[in-house]
Formats: structure tokens, C-alpha cells, sequence
């Protein structure tokens, strides 16, 4: 928008609220009320008199405030009844005035209007005339001529108007009449009229009777005595320097203070000479503020003095001598304004909380500024103390709003305690001060905030269900429900849930069911959280679940195969040498990290220590030459290791031949040439089975032959393989050692070996002692070799060449 149009139209609604203001100062409501009602008497009823419905009463927020400290009427916002709060007394609230009237302003939000209301407060008789004394002496000279003229105290009557004091009157006597007159102020007061001479030998005292009347319905009265003292002869009176003495009195004149000295003089000698002095037809408040000695004539202040109360006060002193004779003179005190009044901060409208996003020049509150003083003593400023997003707007009548003038913030200030200070422009300026406290309401207008941008949490696998592993934490800062935070788990389009739960009040994330490392090692989940606010606020977060693994996996033995089918054995030839590598331990283990280092230790060997284990590597080779005295047939059993806490173990078995006379070309080489597989493997198999065949029959030739000889111990060492049962029979013969020694023939194939890697041995009877050859009995399936573990005790004898009954049973077959 331009400029000049932003200036254009800035003057057209100033111009409105000119016309409204002014259109709302000039509303006025005038009622009367008689005083001395009683308490929520009816005053009015204002929806009639302006013209609205009740429910605008409510709606707009309308209330009554009386003018001053006291607030002295009540509206009824359902019904628009004003009422008062108190019976009214008249003479007390407006002492000195004839007329009483009380004001009242109606405020209404929504939009700002502003009512005046006046209320005059109607007289009532309910005082009767009192006079100052109940009795009245006066000292006539009997030598006085008739129509002298005595004044006499006048009564007071706190009513006003008709009800007030109306007229005096005399009891009947011979010597007197009353005349009445009227003062300038309207005050009515008598005089005592001298109709027939005094004779004091006739009479030393006369008693008379004075009635004051006021003019109410019925009427009330009040009376004092009058007695006449006859006094001897005195020629003259009491003269006053002045007939008026005009005073100027400053109002924080302090008590004692003389505000002047008031002379007579009487030139008679004597008693008659002598004047004392004192007050008639003064009012009581005037005689309650200065005090008048009867000797000097000195008027001294003996009350506080208000301007504001009373501008003036007027008082007659009385001039008597010894004689009784008397004169009159007026004393006018005029008080002068002096700036003794700080300026009164009265708030009228005050909006409990305005929310943080209220616009700039939202109305706060509306308060008044007063000042008792007169001219600059009672002109006020306001001002706000510090630098605070408020300013004040000056409207009408005293009154100011105040207004926001710049954005709030409730995270910023909650509150505002903003110090209103009112300077009045007097010589010696006072000033007043008014604390107004605003609350700031919170308006969602703040996201929840993560206080990390991941969250990574551990959990070790196999945990149990429902296991807590940690917890988000968001914070809002907003305040109330718009600061309550509650979390969810986010759902993540062509993922799958997750089962991970989150605890939708604290932010807990729990795993519901028990995780496997070897499944899973990490994932990701997305958390939200989300704020109480319409509409709420929400954020997000990564979740990192870092799966941690636990040492729940035994080692796997992949060479030599453990499964059931017959384990192969190794062959090593007897001229091999310390180092001699027989074959290498091949395992993994599924954990990772240190729960995966394996390690390789011999466990139990027919002779520990022929045998050697790489710790790292599984390699099995000789720790030392071999000899004639180790056992043809060695059992091996490799103890496989992890490094996890407690560790997990597997265990290999595998056996190893001692052959003294290898053939190098028989040997599998990965350089052999195998151009006729096919033939080569079935000529292997023929030949073998001729072998086993031969060895069969042998075998039953040796039992025979031996059941019917005599027995011999059994020398060097036997090792008998098979998978079954051996037969009693067999078993007797070997305990009485009369197994005979015949050939022994051995084929092995080892696993994953190829066609072409059949090893075949040629019959070791030449080369072999007769105690170390074995016989057995049974067909060729049964002659297999031993797979599995081995036991400790397979080990060789001591002695070799001999094999006990208990030794043979202790040894272990698959």
C-alpha cells in the first residue's frame, strides 16, 4: 500500500474514534435516590434506559465504577439492575452542600464504551435543629433602651433545602421579641429584641425559651434556654478595630499555627472595661479547625486544613465586656492550594492473560489518574517504567489505556509486572506509583525438540522380551497441555514393523522379543513426538539399534567332518620327521569379534606327545620322528576354542596311520596324472576285494587253528577296528593272546577326496612283526575304520607288544 494511502486511512479511523469517544462521553444517565435507603435498594434499571438486552451485560463485560475510593453501587449483569452496596447518608457523604450528587461510569468491552451515570441523593429529614449550647446567657445593662437587639446562637441543621432550618421562636414573656433575618449565605439566624426596659431591682434574671424549626414532614425541632442576666449600668461597648478580618491560610498549615488575633477595645474602666471573646454563628466544622482564646483574641489552627475539603471557612467572633455589653466582627479564612496530594491510580478494566500471539495495540487495561490538587498542583502524566513492549494511550476523562506496542513472547517473559508512575506538575512534584501484573498465555507455537539427532542404544542378543534399552527425550517450550509431549513409533512405508515398542508417556524403548546377532546387527526405527497444542506440534528422530553380540555359538568343525559317516585317516610315513605337516583343522564360529577368534589345542591323542596343534592356524604335524615303538593306528582328538566369555568349545576327532613302507606313486599328488580314472578306481576296488576276501578266510583258518592250541601271551600292541560288537569269542582270544598274526590290509578314502585319490596299501606282513599284526573275524563290512571321538585312555600300552584284558576292553570303538 502507499504511503499516502497508509496516512489516509490512519486519519479516517482516527476520526472514528473521535466521534465514537465522543459519542460515548456524551451518553449520560441521571436517576435520584432518596438517602438512607436501605442496603441494594433498586437505583435503575440501565438495559431499559440504553436501550439493550441483558445478555450484552455479560457478554460485553460490563461494570460500575463509582467515582472516588469507595465504590458505591452494584450492576447486575443478568438483569441490569444497578443497586446499592450500602445505605446512603446523605449529610455524611456531602456535608456541607446542598445539593448531593454521585457519579458513576459503566464500562463495556468488546467494543470499548464508556456510560456516565449521576445519582442525586434526595434529603430526607432525619435531623432534627441543634443548637450549639443548650443554654445562653446574655447581660442586658438594665439601663438598655427598648429595641436593642441581642444575637443570639443559631441553630444547625444538617438538612438541607425545605428540610433544613426554616424558622425560630420565642416563649411568650413581657420584655422580649425575636427578629429573624437572613445572611448572604442563606444561613437564617435570630436576634433577641429588647421591647420593654429592664428593671433589675424587679427582676435580677429572666429565663426564656428559644425553638428552631426546620420545615420537614413532620416537622423537627430543637431548643436552648436563654438567661437574661440584668446587669448595672455600663455606657459603652466594645469597639473592633475591623468589622472584617480576611485570613489566607496555606493548607498544610500545621496546627498552632495563628492565623489571626481579632481586638476590641472598651474604654470603661474596670470589669466593664475588660473584653473577653468568642465564637457565634460559626459552624461546628469551622470551630473544629481553629480555636479562639477568650482573653487575646488569638485564632490558632487546630485541625488539618484541606483545599480539596473546603476552600473557606467564615466565623463571627463575639466582643463582650465586663457590662455584658458585646460587639461582632467576621473573620474569612481563605485556603490556599498547596501540592500535599500524589495523583490516584484507580484501575478499572484488567484482562486476566492475553495470549503470546495477541497483535500489537491489544488493550491490556484501562485505568484513571487523580489528583486532589488544583491547576498545575492537579494536572497528571504517566509514564511505564523500563524498557517493556507496552505503551500508554491517553482517551478521555483522565483515563488511559494500556496497550501492547510489539510482538510477546511467553517463552521469553511469562509475565510482566509493568509499574505505572503518575507525575503531577506542581512546584514540588509528587507522584504515585501502580503495579499491574500481566500474564502471557501460551499459544502452541513450538515444536518438540530432540535433545540428540540419533539416538544410538545397545542390546546384547538373546535378550529377554520386553527389555527397556533406553529412552528418548524431547522437550517443549511451550507450557500446559502445549508442552505435553507423548511418542510414537513411526511407521516407515515398505519397511516392516520393527518389533520395538515405545513407551508413549516417558519415551522407554523396549525390544519385545529376543534378538539373534547372527540375524540381525542393526536397524533403524523412526520415533515421533508429538505436543498436547490444537493443532499439535510434532518432530522426529533416528533410533539406532545396535545389536551386540554374545558368545551363543559353539564353534563349527568343517574338516575333518564330524557327521556320521566313517571318519578318514591320515597317512604318515614312518621316516617322516619332526614338522612333518599331517593335516590342518578347519572350523568357523558364527559370533563376530573376539567371540569368533578361534584357538586349537590337542585334547587327547594316543600319544600327546608325538602330536603338535597350531594354536592359531589347526595345523596338526609331528613334534617329533617317529619310531618303531608308536603305535601303527594314532587317535587324535583337537579341542576347537573360542575367545568369547565364558568360551564355547567343539571338539575333532581324526586318526592317523604309521606306515613304514609308503609308496610315493600310490600317494594322492596333485600332479598325478589320471588319464584313465574310470579304469584305475575299478581295478582298485577288484584288488581290494580280493584282499578282504583273503583276509577273511585267513582270519577263520587262525581261530580254528588257535582254539585248539595252546594260548600264548599276547605280546606287542593290537588294535582292532570294526563298528559293531566284537565277537565273545574273539574277545576271549585276544584276552588269552592267542590271536594268531596273520597280513592286515587297509583302504581309506578321505572326505572330498576324488576317484583318483584312493590310497592303497600292499599286504605288511614282511615288514611288520609278527605281535603286530591282528586278526578279526566277520564279513568285510565289517572291517571299517573308527570315526568320532576318542577316549583318554586310547592310548598305547607301556609295554609294547602286550595288551591286557582290561587295556583291550578300554578301548574305544564307534
Amino acid at each position: 500500500m502507499h504511503p499516502l494511502e497508509v496516512a489516509d486511512l490512519r486519519q479516517v479511523i482516527f476520526f472514528i474514534l473521535c466521534v465514537f469517544l465522543c459519542r460515548s462521553a456524551a451518553e449520560t444517565l441521571r436517576y435520584s435516590l432518596a438517602e438512607e435507603m436501605e442496603r441494594d435498594s433498586f437505583v435503575a434499571n440501565i438495559t431499559n434506559d440504553l436501550g439493550i438486552a441483558p445478555s450484552q451485560l455479560a457478554a460485553r463485560k460490563a461494570r460500575v465504577v463509582s467515582e472516588g475510593n469507595e465504590q458505591l453501587f452494584r450492576l447486575n449483569r443478568n438483569t441490569g439492575v444497578l443497586t446499592v452496596k450500602e445505605s446512603l447518608d446523605r449529610e455524611e457523604i456531602c456535608p456541607q452542600s446542598d445539593t448531593c450528587t454521585l457519579f458513576f461510569k459503566i464500562f463495556f468491552e468488546n467494543p470499548l464504551q464508556l456510560i456516565r451515570g449521576e445519582v442525586e441523593i434526595r434529603d430526607v429529614n432525619d435531623n432534627s435543629p441543634v443548637f450549639p449550647e443548650k443554654e445562653m446567657v446574655l447581660e442586658i445593662l438594665e439601663t438598655t433602651p427598648p429595641g436593642s437587639r441581642f444575637p443570639l446562637e443559631s441553630a444547625q441543621d444538617k438538612d438541607v433545602g425545605s428540610n433544613g432550618l426554616q424558622n425560630y421562636s420565642l416563649g411568650s414573656n413581657p420584655h422580649f421579641s425575636l427578629a429573624l433575618g437572613t445572611g448572604k449565605d442563606g444561613v437564617k439566624h435570630a436576634e433577641l429584641v429588647l421591647e420593654r426596659q429592664l428593671d433589675r431591682e424587679e427582676q435580677r434574671e429572666l429565663n426564656l425559651l428559644l425553638t428552631a424549626t426546620d420545615g420537614g414532614s413532620p416537622p423537627r425541632s430543637g431548643t436552648a434556654q436563654i438567661r437574661i442576666v440584668v446587669l448595672d449600668a455600663n455606657d459603652n461597648i466594645p469597639l473592633f478595630s475591623r468589622e472584617v478580618y480576611e485570613v489566607h491560610l496555606a493548607e498544610n498549615s500545621p496546627p498552632g499555627q495563628l492565623a489571626v488575633r481579632v481586638t476590641a477595645a472598651d474604654p470603661d474602666e474596670g470589669s466593664y472595661g475588660k473584653v473577653r471573646y468568642a465564637f457565634t454563628q460559626t459552624l461546628e466544622r469551622a470551630r473544629q479547625l481553629f480555636e479562639l482564646n477568650p482573653a487575646t483574641g488569638e485564632i490558632r489552627v487546630a485541625g488539618n486544613l484541606d483545599f480539596e475539603e473546603a476552600e473557606n471557612h467564615k466565623m463571627v467572633v463575639r466582643a463582650t465586656d465586663g457590662g455584658g455589653l458585646s460587639a461582632h466582627c467576621k473573620v474569612q479564612v481563605e485556603v490556599l492550594d498547596v501540592n500535599d496530594n500524589a495523583p490516584e491510580i484507580a484501575l478499572t478494566s484488567l484482562s486476566a492473560s492475553i495470549p503470546e500471539d495477541a497483535p500489537p495495540r491489544t488493550v491490556v487495561a484501562l485505568f484513571s489518574v487523580r489528583d486532589r490538587d488544583s491547576g498545575d498542583n492537579g494536572r497528571t502524566e504517566c509514564a511505564i517504567d523500563g524498557d517493556l513492549p507496552f505503551s500508554l494511550t491517553p482517551t478521555f476523562d483522565n483515563y488511559y489505556e494500556l496497550r501492547t506496542n510489539a510482538a510477546l513472547d511467553r517463552e521469553r517473559t511469562a509475565e510482566y509486572n509493568i509499574t505505572i508512575t503518575a507525575t503531577d506538575w506542581g512546584m514540588m512534584r509528587l507522584s504515585s506509583q501502580e503495579s499491574i501484573f500481566v500474564q502471557i498465555s501460551d499459544v502452541n507455537d513450538n515444536p518438540p525438540e530432540f535433545t540428540q539427532e540419533v539416538y544410538t542404544m545397545l542390546v546384547t542378543e538373546n535378550n529377554s522380551p520386553m527389555l527397556r534399552i533406553g529412552s528418548v527425550n524431547a522437550t517443549d517450550a511451550d507450557a500446559g497441555k502445549n508442552a505435553r509431549i507423548s511418542y510414537a513409533l513411526l511407521r516407515q512405508e515398505g519397511k516392516e514393523q520393527p518389533d520395538v515398542s515405545v513407551n508413549s508417556e516417558n519415551g522407554d524403548v523396549y525390544i519385545l522379543r529376543p534378538l539373534d546377532y547372527e540375524e540381525v546387527r542393526f536397524f533403524e526405527v523412526a520415533v515421533g513426538a508429538a505436543d498436547g497444542g490444537t493443532p499439535p506440534l510434532s518432530a522426529n528422530v533416528t533410533v539406532r539399534l545396535l545389536v551386540v553380540d554374545e558368545n551363543d555359538n559353539a564353534p563349527l568343525v568343517l574338516y575333518p567332518a564330524q557327521d556320521s559317516s566313517p571318519a578318514s585317516s591320515e597317512l604318515v610315513p614312518m621316516s617322516a620327521e619332526a614338522g612333518y605337516l599331517i593335516t590342518k583343522v578347519v572350523a568357523v564360529d558364527a559370533d563376530s569379534g573376539q567371540n569368533s577368534w578361534l584357538s586349537y589345542h590337542l585334547l587327547r591323542a594316543t600319544d600327546p606327545g608325538l602330536f603338535a596343534v597350531g594354536a592359531q592356524s589347526g595345523e596338526v604335524w609331528l613334534r617329533r620322528p617317529v619310531t618303531d615303538r608308536d603305535a601303527m593306528k594314532q587317535k587324535l582328538v583337537i579341542l576347537v576354542r573360542d575367545n568369547g566369555r565364558p568360551p564355547l568349545s567343539a571338539t575333532a576327532a581324526l586318526s592317523a596311520l604309521l606306515l613304514k613302507d609308503f609308496s610315493d606313486v600310490r600317494l594322492p599328488h596333485s600332479s598325478l596324472a589320471t588319464e584313465d580314472e574310470g579304469g584305475s578306481l575299478t581295478t582298485y576296488l577288484i584288488i581290494s576285494l580280493v584282499f578282504v576276501s583273503l583276509l577273511f578266510l585267513v582270519s577263520i583258518s587262525a581261530f580254528v587253528t588257535r582254539k585248539v592250541c595252546k594260548r600264548k601271551e599276547l605280546k606287542g600292541e593290537h588294535v582292532l577296528y570294526g563298528t559293531g560288537h566284537l565277537q565273545s569269542g574273539l574277545a576271549d582270544a585276544a584276552a588269552a593272546g592267542t590271536l594268531p598274526h596273520p597280513y592286515c590290509y587297509e583302504i581309506s578314502l578321505t572326505t572330498g577326496s576324488g576317484n583318483s585319490e584312493f590310497k592303497f596299501l600292499k599286504p605288511m606282513v614282511p615288514s611288520l612283526p609278527p605281535q603286530l599284526s591282528a586278526m578279526g573275524g566277520g564279513t568285510d563290512d565289517d572291517l571299517h575304520f573308527p570315526h568320532g571321538p576318542v577316549a583318554v585312555e586310547d592310548t598305547a600300552p607301556e609295554n609294547p607288544g602286550t595288551l591286557t584284558a582290561e587295556q583291550f576292553h578300554s578301548l574305544s570303538f564307534n
